[in-house]
């Protein structure tokens, strides 16, 4: 891995770069598997070894692109996926991740998580995510879309303080998480996983962007990394099935911005004054 890479730190000493790769929308369209695969395989070359997916994506799908990607070279990544809140019960968590793995290819995940809130009680989904760690099958689990009421709520219950990441959506134009939420999670050490980070490609048009970043001879979408790596315990994970772009979002990491850029993008992205309920996609 590059020194120039940022890190973050899991509660349980765990060190990962702060830049990964995620699989949403992946896994759906057989024509472009290719270049998917060749994608996420880029970004292990990268040093961006946080890959992240789900069952829900493609329907499994995602996790089939990401095990493809991932043969020769697992022990080079450090997995992520989810399960949904409908399969989230005791018995439900178990078989899920089951299901994941075989699609996956793999013995084990590296980092589970809830997918958001569900029916299940939260009690049940940690105590399968606490068995399924005992058993080897996963190393460490967590949380998604969860705002601070939830996470109040999971620390209240046996285990939840065993919680090593929150993954939400968070970019320049979704600040609200940094008001409570993001604030609480760094207190507390949990990694928080940005997804989304340049909103689905829209801040690739984003004038002002565009304008800050030709003074990087850089891309708008690596001023928008380059905010979300300054932030302590922030891991973006950028979606890309152009290795071309994931090289991009790699460099992102060299982009140094200074406090007077920071102001700028205060100024154009304001940050929260007040709570705001935590935003989904």
């Amino acid at each position: 891995m590059d020194d120039t890479m940022p890190t973050v730190t899991l509660p349980s000493g765990i060190t990962l770069p702060a830049l990964g790769f995620g699989t949403w929308n992946m896994g759906e369209d057989s024509t472009k598997a290719k270049d998917e695969i060749a994608a996420i395989g880029k970004a292990l070359d990268l040093g961006m070894a946080v890959i992240d997916t789900a069952e829900m994506y493609g329907k499994g799908g995602a996790e089939k692109i990401t095990g493809a990607a991932l043969q020769g070279r697992r022990d080079e990544a450090f997995l992520v996926s989810k399960v949904l809140p409908w399969n989230a019960s005791l018995k439900g968590t178990v078989q899920a991740c089951e299901d994941s793995l075989k699609r996956l290819g793999t013995d084990h995940l590296d980092l589970y998580l809830l997918h958001w809130p569900g029916e299940h009680p939260l009690e049940d989904t940690v105590a399968a995510f606490e068995r399924l760690k005992q058993d080897g099958k996963i190393r460490e689990w967590g949380v998604s879309n969860f705002d601070m009421d939830d996470m109040e709520e999971l620390f209240s219950i046996e285990n939840g303080r065993n919680c090593a990441a929150n993954q939400v959506l968070y970019n320049l134009t979704r600040r609200g998480i940094e008001f409570d939420l993001l604030p609480w999670c760094q207190q507390h050490n949990i990694a928080v996983m940005a997804y989304s980070p340049i909103e689905q490609g829209r801040l690739h048009n984003n004038a002002d962007l565009i304008h800050m970043a030709k003074a990087y001879q850089g891309t708008p979408a690596q001023v928008a990394l380059a905010f979300l790596l300054e932030r302590e315990g922030v891991l973006p994970i950028p979606k890309s099935a152009n290795v071309h772009r994931v090289e991009e979002n790699r460099a992102a990491v060299e982009l140094d911005l200074t406090d007077e850029d920071l102001q700028r993008l205060d100024s154009l992205f304001a940050p929260p004054q007040r709570k705001q309920p935590l935003e989904m996609l």
